[in-house]
């Protein structure tokens, strides 16, 4: 089984030959690119961004969340918010990885994307990518709490992305729902599959 932790010279290996070029990513249609490349690797347990590791098909490791943060902060995009489509290639991931070997570290950047997203697309405020997205930063700490100019649209989009799927993010169905916020719970529950966020 793939570990989360990597010999120093397995990692100087992967470094070296950097199987994800993260100066291509200029823009976030290539960022969805790169993340197909990691979902392919987590599907197949082959590419290149499984190289110099064991990973088994299905599986979706620490160094898989890695490489989903190191594009979803490329210099180029980390000013400008996650945008619906780098959203969804992070759903595919999540579908993808029916193993975790990841420490809930995937759960987290996926729940933190999401809203990262939902509430740019709301207009509201949202951090660089670089903070919004480390793991050593605290969702709470940004994210919004309160129903102010949320946009229905993405509620609903949040909602059809999480319908019928095998695999809660508890994190993200949390978020949502603070998100949305308590005032609003009540209209909410009326939008059409809200339900299915197990709220």
């Amino acid at each position: 089984m793939s570990s989360a932790v990597m010999s120093p010279a397995v990692a100087a290996t992967i470094n070296a030959a950097e199987p994800i070029d993260l100066s291509a990513i200029v823009s976030r249609e290539k960022a969805v690119s790169a993340l197909a490349t990691v979902r392919d690797g987590v599907i197949t347990g082959e590419g290149p961004t499984t190289r110099g590791r064991v990973h088994f098909s299905r599986a979706l490791d620490a160094q898989d969340v890695e490489w989903c943060v190191r594009i979803l902060t490329a210099s180029a995009v980390d000013a400008v918010p996650v945008s619906r489509a780098e959203a969804e290639a992070l759903f595919e991931i999540n579908d993808a990885g029916a193993d975790r070997l990841d420490q809930g570290m995937f759960d987290d950047l996926l729940a933190k994307a999401v809203i990262h997203h939902a509430a740019s697309a709301s207009g509201l405020p949202v951090p660089p990518r670089a903070i919004a997205l480390s793991p050593n930063t605290a969702i709470e700490s940004w994210a919004p709490t309160q129903a102010v100019g949320v946009n229905i649209e993405v509620l609903e989009w949040i909602s059809s992305q999480m319908r019928g799927k095998r695999r809660y993010n508890r994190a993200l169905m949390t978020l949502a729902a603070m998100l949305v916020g308590a005032a609003t719970l009540p209209m909410v529950q009326q939008l059409p599959g809200m339900l299915d966020l197990g709220m």
